[in-house]
C-alpha cells in the first residue's frame, strides 16, 4: 500500500522535529567535530537554530522525491517554499516575540520551532497537491534551494558579525 502525500508531509513534521531537536545537541555530543558543525548547532545563535530546522527538512525532501514525485505537482517549488518557511518563520516569530516581551522564553522557542515545521510541511502539501504552476520552471526553485544549501553549509564556519549569528551566551560567532 502506498503512503499518501498528506501522510508523507505529516510524518515529515514528526521526523524533522525529532531530528532537528537531536541536531541541537549533536555538535557537543560529537566532541566538537568540525564536520558535524555543517548540520548541527554549534552555539545558541538564532542562525544555528535555523540550521537545525533546515537540514532535516532538506534531507527529508530528498527522500520524499524518490517516493512521491510522480504523485505530486510542483515538487521542487513546493519543497523549496516549505523548507524556506521554516527559517523565515523562526526568525520572524522569535524576533517578534522577543521585541514585545524584552526577553526570550525557552518554551516559546520550542513552540516556534515546531510551529514553523508544521507550517512549512503543510504549505508544501498544499502546493504539492494544488494546481500546477507550469509558468515557473523547476530550475528556479532548485537554484533557490542550492543557494540555501550553500548558505547553511558555509555561514557556520564563516559567520558575518550580525546579530542573527551572535551567540547570546558567549557573545561569539560561529564555532567558539
Amino acid at each position: 500500500m502506498r503512503i499518501s502525500v498528506l501522510a508523507w508531509e505529516l510524518i515529515g513534521i514528526v521526523l524533522i522535529t525529532l531530528v532537528g531537536s537531536f541536531l541541537h545537541f549533536l555538535f557537543d555530543l560529537s566532541g566538537g567535530l568540525l564536520p558535524v558543525a555543517l548540520i548541527a548547532a554549534v552555539n545558541e545563535s538564532v542562525w544555528e537554530h535555523l540550521k537545525i530546522g533546515f537540514w532535516p527538512a532538506f534531507v527529508y525532501a530528498l527522500v520524499e522525491y524518490r517516493f512521491i514525485k510522480k504523485e505530486t505537482k510542483n515538487f521542487w517549488l513546493a519543497k523549496t517554499i516549505g523548507i524556506s518557511l521554516i527559517p523565515l518563520l523562526i526568525t520572524v516569530l522569535f524576533y517578534g516575540y522577543t521585541a514585545i516581551l524584552g526577553e526570550d522564553l525557552f518554551v516559546l522557542d520550542i513552540t516556534i520551532f515546531i510551529v514553523a515545521i508544521i507550517v512549512g510541511q503543510l504549505v508544501s502539501y498544499k502546493l504539492l497537491t494544488g494546481p500546477e504552476y507550469s509558468a515557473i520552471p523547476q530550475l528556479v526553485p532548485l537554484v533557490a534551494l542550492i543557494v540555501l544549501v550553500v548558505a547553511f553549509s558555509t555561514l557556520t564556519y564563516f559567520p558575518p558579525h550580525l546579530p542573527l549569528f551572535q551567540d547570546p551566551v558567549s557573545g561569539g560567532y560561529g564555532i567558539i
